[in-house]
């Protein structure tokens, strides 16, 4: 079924109301006035209810009119969505941009270069991936994401090396092995409970970091972890980015152990189609390259 309504005799509405009165509204649309009395008579005609009355020199909406005035601005704005993205398509921008982050990097501080993005490629979606260990990698070898920020470059693939992530063991200050007076070896560790993260990928699993404490608890996010750590039940190692603010307030501290096991992982920016990248893939690998190299 075609509508009997044409976008134009919307828009018409639209600049009447805007204007308030017919002959304001011919002059912003550079039409006659009676061709906008026109385009309104066809609408009403169209419709059970007229959308406009005319109080003294004004042109005011029914409440029918109010309503239909909503949706003639949301479908005028639709069509022009609508027109931006053609325009950005024929540019040859992607109409979507899939970046896949490991759990090392938190997403929330990538703001600064999404935000950036959306200024560019204001047309474009970004869809992002929070994934971890192999599933990271996954994501790029199955052609999930477009762009990857993650520990491991495949074997074929580039990737330009960015900020490191570094794991710290910490605790909660009420846990006992914060409590013990004197620095911490690895048997104290293993002698207590241990959170440690899923593995999200589907055809191999990871283990990584320090895995010897005999009681673990597995979750599938940092943020999960810290929460649990909060409580006290157990110790972890965490990327230090995760959790500058729970050190700073003092609800989580570094265990102080005999021995550094500070654990630097490099992380990489990988380009899924390194020579047949997008300009908004470009773009955005541009921007997390400044704010993260």
């Amino acid at each position: 079924m075609h509508p009997r309504i044409s976008l134009e005799q919307w828009q018409t509405l639209c600049c009447v109301v805007a204007e308030g009165s017919f002959a304001r509204a011919a002059e912003a649309l550079n039409k006659s006035q009676s061709s906008v009395s026109y385009a309104i008579a066809q609408l009403n005609a169209h419709l059970p209810q007229p959308v406009l009355r005319i109080e003294g020199r004004r042109a005011v909406l029914t409440e029918a009119g109010k309503v239909l005035h909503r949706h003639a601005q949301q479908l005028i704005a639709q069509a022009q969505e609508a027109e931006s993205i053609a325009r950005s398509l024929a540019m040859g921008f992607e109409a979507e941009v899939c970046l896949a982050v490991d759990a090392l990097q938190s997403v929330g501080a990538l703001a600064p270069a999404l935000a950036a993005f959306s200024e560019s490629f204001p047309e474009t979606r970004l869809r992002v991936l929070e994934t971890t260990l192999s599933g990271t990698t996954e994501a790029l070898l199955e052609q999930r994401a477009d762009l990857i920020l993650g520990p491991e470059v495949p074997v074929g693939f580039v990737g330009r090396p960015l900020r490191s992530a570094t794991l710290i063991p910490v605790a909660a200050p009420s846990h006992p092995l914060c409590a013990r007076g004197r620095d911490i070896d690895e048997q104290d560790l293993r002698s207590h409970r241990q959170l440690v993260l899923r593995d999200s990928g589907a055809k191999r699993t990871i283990d990584a970091g320090w895995l010897q404490a005999e009681k673990r608890w597995t979750v599938s996010h940092f943020a999960t972890s810290i929460e649990l750590l909060k409580s006290g039940l157990a110790f972890a190692f965490l990327p230090q980015g995760w959790i500058s603010k729970e050190l700073a307030a003092g609800e989580l501290m570094r265990l102080p152990l005999s021995q550094p096991m500070d654990r630097p992982v490099p992380l990489f920016l990988i380009l899924a189609a390194q020579q047949a990248a997008g300009p908004a893939t470009q773009g955005l690998a541009d921007l997390l390259i400044q704010q993260l190299q």
